[in-house]
């Protein structure tokens, strides 16, 4: 649970730029890659990652701007990027504008359960991470090279003077 506004940023601000990261390396193509017909493709979840800010915060007093349906999926990966990078400043802007410290210590309503804000704000971030690493494996599959995220991917350790760890 995040105590602080500026704790929650800090770690956002992070989470966040690697998420856009990986969704400005989709290509209109690879939305379609899929693990079996039964699953989300990945078009369906970069597409819920976009609208889930929105969606998740719904039960707070927290008002911006933002897609709160996850279906249809657009079909361009640049609309979805772009999305994203909205939905994201409206929701940091609306965060600094409403809240403080003070209001992360609230409860609220979340899908049945009684959620601190604060905490709220943490399953927020766990949950972009969850969908995220879902998105590296299908960008794999698809044969997109995925950027790194909490060290470099195996494309960028030559960048670095050094060969990739065997796996």
């Amino acid at each position: 649970m995040y105590q602080t506004l500026n704790g929650f940023f800090k770690s956002w601000e992070f989470e966040a730029d690697c998420t856009q990261r990986l969704l400005n390396t989709l290509t209109d193509e690879s939305l379609k890659q899929e693990i079996t017909s039964e699953n989300w493709t990945l078009g369906r979840i970069a597409w819920h990652t976009v609208t889930a800010i929105r969606i998740i915060t719904s039960n707070s007093n927290l008002t911006f701007e933002g897609p709160t349906k996850d279906y249809p999926v657009p079909t361009s990966a640049q609309f979805i990027a772009d999305s994203y990078s909205q939905v994201n400043n409206a929701f940091v802007q609306a965060v600094k504008t409403n809240w403080t410290d003070q209001t992360l210590h609230e409860y609220i309503n979340f899908f049945g359960q009684k959620m601190q804000i604060g905490t709220l704000l943490m399953f927020l971030i766990q949950h972009q991470n969850h969908h995220r690493g879902q998105m590296t494996v299908l960008m794999r599959q698809a044969g997109l090279t995925v950027p790194g995220i909490y060290g470099p991917a195996k494309e960028e350790w030559a960048s670095f003077g050094m060969e990739a760890p065997e796996m």
